[in-house]
């Protein structure tokens, strides 16, 4: 008999076997599993779930609807609010947002929101289920700047507003961090990614790749010259952050951006690739968010030896447990209350070793979270020939700089108002390039509720 307060476990790749390939890690449910797990649903009067759920899936309904074995159903009342159901199943931390708010989570374990998305989202793929566009056009057109989950929510919203839309990506694919920075182990891209962006396609939207809006073209250009009556601006936070300690520029320390980009945009972990891609014999990545662990999940599956080097404890690491937990099955080593003081190089001016302090934890900081301190006289060096930097990002300057009354705050980040309006009459702009960066399901909220003010904005233009 079926314990209702525990979740249906989800099938995995083992982890001394998904260490060594690029195939996704979890299997996800089928549809005898799923229909199990939603059957635990309580169907609450007052759902908590929607509450804490940025773009609002109306999530009892469409896990009903599951229950009862209508995925057609299903899969139409979660496209009503999200554009990307089979990316936000399989990457949102849903342990901290919708399932936060199950009822069935405050004795037991909530019911997998995240899971149930993800098979929805792959049932409707494998269906040839596709949205349908508007069928009343306004003929107004609007510019969308990145393909990333903002600019993607964004674009949706639109054009089934019955806008004219298109998105202006400087890649030469679409998505944006969806294609660049999350593995394929996480997300595969030529069918989970490739298949959303086309389920955007197929409402209209046109994308346009390898145009870089402050050079191809710039915002002044998009109103004066293309005739886009507003501009939203989703276009991410792409510029890596460094520590500024004594030899970072040596032969083998990496972003973690471009050691991602290469690998998971460029492909560099196939071996039919023409990118190369430096396979460290022992890596130290920098930093406890979700980046450091794909960064160093990567690394382990071209070959290396990887050590996670963070500052804090394992309670303060900023990554989802989910990610955690599989970066410790398979067999990443963690290094805790460790903060690295310098890269050390060998005589040709590679990396051999990084240098650090053990740590405390003192008071807390502005972020809430309890300043680490040095520890006296623990200098000690990791042995490494290549560091990841996995330290955050934030947003290129190259709009801002290029775009008279757009302004920025001291992070560099577009100041804009809670729906999206930026400082620039007709530009709006949402996701990392105004909250630095964060989780796609929140940059894609962003994205939704721009959307709806410039409809407004545009609606009340003469």
């Amino acid at each position: 008999m079926m314990d209702r307060m525990k979740k249906i476990p989800v099938r995995e790749q083992e982890p001394e076997v998904r260490a060594r390939n690029f195939n996704e890690v979890c299997y996800g449910y089928d549809e005898l599993e799923a229909r199990a797990e939603a059957s635990r649903c309580l169907n609450c009067k007052n759902p908590g779930c929607v509450a804490h759920c940025p773009v609002s899936i109306k999530i009892p309904v469409f896990i009903k609807q599951l229950k009862d074995g209508d995925f057609t159903a299903a899969a139409a009342t979660i496209a009503e609010d999200s554009s990307l159901p089979a990316i936000c199943g399989r990457v949102c931390p849903q342990e901290t947002q919708c399932e936060s708010g199950c009822i069935l989570g405050v004795k037991g374990e909530a019911v997998s929101i995240g899971r149930l998305e993800r098979f929805v989202a792959d049932w409707s793929r494998g269906n040839g289920i596709r949205p349908e566009p508007a069928k009343l056009r306004n003929g107004r057109k609007v510019a969308v700047v990145g393909s990333g989950p903002a600019g993607l929510a964004c674009a949706s919203d639109l054009a089934r507003m019955g806008y004219d839309v298109t998105i202006f990506e400087m890649l030469h694919k679409a998505g944006g961090v969806l294609q660049y920075g999350i593995p394929e182990f996480r997300l595969p891209k030529d069918t989970v990614v490739a298949h959303e962006i086309e389920n955007v396609k197929a409402l209209g939207v046109k994308i346009e790749t390898n145009v870089v809006i402050g050079r191809t073209l710039t915002i002044d250009d998009l109103f004066d010259r293309e005739g886009f009556e507003a501009v939203f601006v989703g276009s991410g936070a792409g510029l890596p952050k460094f520590m500024g300690i004594p030899g970072e520029n040596l032969n083998g320390v990496f972003s973690a951006n471009e050691y991602l980009t290469r690998s998971n945009l460029m492909q560099a972990y196939s071996p039919e690739s023409d990118t190369p891609i430096r396979i460290g014999r022992k890596v130290a990545v920098v930093g406890g968010g979700n980046v450091a662990m794909d960064a160093a999940r990567t690394a382990l599956r071209l070959g290396s030896e990887v050590t996670i080097v963070y500052r804090r404890t394992e309670k303060e690491l900023p990554a989802r447990s989910e990610e955690v937990h599989h970066a410790l099955q398979e067999g990443i080593r963690f290094c805790m209350l460790t903060n690295p003081v310098e890269v050390l190089g060998d005589e040709k001016g590679c990396v051999k070793a990084l240098r650090c302090l053990k740590m405390t934890l003192g008071e807390p900081d502005a972020s809430g979270r309890r300043s680490p301190v040095p520890v006296s006289g623990s200098e000690f060096d990791l042995e490494a020939d290549l560091v990841i930097m996995a330290l955050g990002t934030s947003p290129n300057p190259l709009i801002s700089s290029t775009t008279g009354g757009l302004e920025t705050d001291r992070r560099g980040c577009l100041v804009a108002t809670p729906e999206g309006a930026t400082t620039r009459e007709g530009v709006f702009a949402g996701g990392d390039a105004v909250t630095g960066a964060a989780t796609v399901i929140l940059a894609m909220g962003a994205g939704r509720k721009a959307a709806a003010a410039m409809d407004e904005y545009l609606k009340n233009k003469r």
